[in-house]
C-alpha cells in the first residue's frame, strides 16, 4: 500500500513574506502622500524686484524667488511668470502637517525672534 502525505493548508515564507512587503508599501503609500510633493505648473503676474544677467527675478505670491528669461522690463513692472509649486504649498498639506506637529505653537509664537533671555 502507498502512503499518502498529507500537508497542512499552510502558507509558505516567501507568500507570507511577499503579503508583508506588499501591505508596508500600499500602507506607506498611503501615510505619506506623494502627491503632495508633486510640483505643480503654475502660471501668475509677479512683479520684477530686481535685474541680473539671468533675467528679471520677482517674487510670487508663495513667497517663491522666480527668475524670468528674456526679460526687459525694469524695477517694479508686472510681468507674467511660470514656475512649479509643490502640490502641498497649495492645497494647506504642509500648513495642516505643521500644525498638528506643533499644536501648541500659534501664529504671536512663530514670529517671535531671539533666545527668549531678558537683557
Amino acid at each position: 500500500m502507498v502512503q499518502i502525505k498529507q500537508q497542512e493548508g499552510r502558507l509558505s515564507r516567501r507568500v507570507l513574506l511577499s503579503a508583508m512587503i506588499a501591505g508596508i508599501a500600499v500602507a506607506v503609500v498611503f501615510t505619506v502622500t506623494p502627491w503632495n510633493y508633486v510640483p505643480t505648473e503654475v502660471t501668475e503676474n509677479v512683479t520684477v524686484i530686481a535685474v541680473t544677467e539671468h533675467g528679471c527675478v520677482g517674487e510670487s505670491q508663495y513667497g517663491m524667488s522666480v527668475v524670468v528669461s528674456d526679460c526687459s522690463a525694469q524695477v517694479g513692472d508686472t510681468v507674467s511668470a511660470t514656475f512649479n509649486v509643490p502640490s502641498g504649498l497649495l492645497n494647506g498639506y504642509w500648513d495642516e502637517l505643521e500644525r498638528r506637529q506643533n499644536p501648541m505653537v500659534d501664529i504671536w509664537d512663530r514670529n517671535v525672534d531671539g533666545s527668549g533671555f531678558s537683557q
